[in-house]
């Protein structure tokens, strides 16, 4: 397990890590997910799966695409791909979309408007999706918060001309994302390998962020002299270089928001892709529920902060538990103080999105603190994360 400063401080893992239990399934009834809502294809990110998006849709210069407020800097580069203009629209103090901002927003060079269902809560989307009818123009339905979910009886990715996910934020996985359509056909966008160091990286990085929380110890145990060989190898190849060697995952994968065109061709992992066969959706969801459901109990009502949201509605998967802070930069000191993992969701806003073009997003992308409810906590760790959370919120 990771080092800790103390011996009752658990290194707790932000995202989902490889265990044992990855693959058991769940008693419940089954879950849907993005994929359930249309023809798809896997490949290694969300904003890949984005770019591709906009390419089909014939995306180019002149164009604006209009983009929420409150977002992931990693939504724009695509955009600017393509050489069109990202606009963005108003949302909520709730993350809702500003339909009356969004509708104003709309003119002659309106391809495309980019709706995301922010931390696995569905947005109200039928009259999103009926007004880009009105309009002729298209809907990118952002599910990279909401692999797995549904909302009025349908999967969500089931509205928009076309749907892109990130499985890496509720699967076990270094990579991956998907591009769905439930009306266009993807005939056109293939994908293939990037090849046999990506497929090799894809797997030990999966493996190795397990056993670095403590999971897997017999496998850890059982590689540990290839593991060693390979570290020791791939240093020296290093070492040799004259020019960097050109990286064998994308960007996305080590958390930076660049976009790198040449994986718009590339498919997810074998790895990735084994392991959206084989976990079940359905745990993932009632864990994430569940986790979510501890933390809201634990935090609701304390002072200075308060959930984003006022319940979980039915149906839906969190990918985290977005908690409102009214004191967010000494609040998040005193969290990573106490080892507490959290991610501050469009935070920083892309570069020109400022509290004049949207209060709401800029509030949001300051005082929303997202902690970890993921299906590979474990039990112990869930206590002591609502205790940490408590105890710093009191502090």
């Amino acid at each position: 397990m990771l080092a800790s400063s103390s011996s009752t401080r658990p290194a707790i893992p932000l995202a989902p890590v490889l265990s044992a239990s990855s693959f058991r399934r769940a008693a419940s009834a089954p879950a849907r997910t993005v994929l359930d809502a249309g023809s798809y294809r896997l490949v290694t990110s969300g904003r890949v799966a984005i770019a591709l998006a906009l390419r089909e849709l014939g995306i180019q210069a002149g164009d604006t695409v209009l983009v929420p407020a409150y977002h992931s800097p990693s939504m724009i580069p695509p955009v600017l791909w393509r050489e069109a203009t990202p606009v963005f629209y108003r949302v909520g103090p709730d993350a809702r979309v500003d339909l009356d901002d969004l509708a104003a927003r709309i003119d002659a060079g309106t391809r495309a408007v980019m709706v995301t269902h922010y931390f696995g809560f569905p947005q109200d989307i039928a009259p999103i999706r009926a007004l880009c009818d009105a309009r002729g123009i298209a809907l990118v339905e952002d599910c990279a918060h909401a692999f797995i979910g549904e909302h009025a009886g349908q999967p969500l990715g089931s509205w928009g001309d076309y749907a892109i996910a990130s499985s890496m934020k509720f699967f076990p996985i270094y990579e991956g994302g998907a591009l769905v359509s439930k009306t266009r056909s993807l005939d056109k966008v293939r994908v293939h390998s990037a090849g046999a160091g990506f497929e090799a990286k894809a797997l030990l990085n999966s493996l190795e962020r397990g056993f670095a929380y403590g999971r897997l110890p017999g496998v850890q145990a059982a590689l540990w002299l290839p593991l060693r060989a390979k570290s020791a190898l791939w240093g020296m190849l290093k070492r040799g270089r004259k020019t960097p060697a050109k990286s064998l995952a994308p960007d996305s994968s080590d958390s930076s928001f660049n976009f790198d065109p040449r994986w718009l061709d590339k498919r997810s992992s074998l790895f990735a892709r084994s392991v959206l066969k084989l976990a079940s959706p359905a745990r993932i969801q009632a864990l994430r529920r569940s986790h979510y459901a501890r933390l809201d109990t634990a935090l609701r009502g304390l002072p200075g902060v308060r959930p984003l949201h006022a319940r979980l509605p039915d149906g839906a998967c969190p990918w985290v538990f977005p908690l409102l802070a009214d004191d967010p930069e000494a609040l998040c000191a005193r969290l990573k103080a106490a080892g507490v993992p959290l991610t501050r969701f469009g935070y920083p806003l892309w570069g020109g999105m400022d509290a004049d073009t949207c209060p709401n997003a800029a509030m949001l992308s300051r005082r929303v603190l997202s902690l970890p409810c993921h299906q590979e906590l474990r039990e112990a760790e869930v206590d002591w994360l609502v205790q940490a959370v408590r105890k710093a919120v009191l502090a």
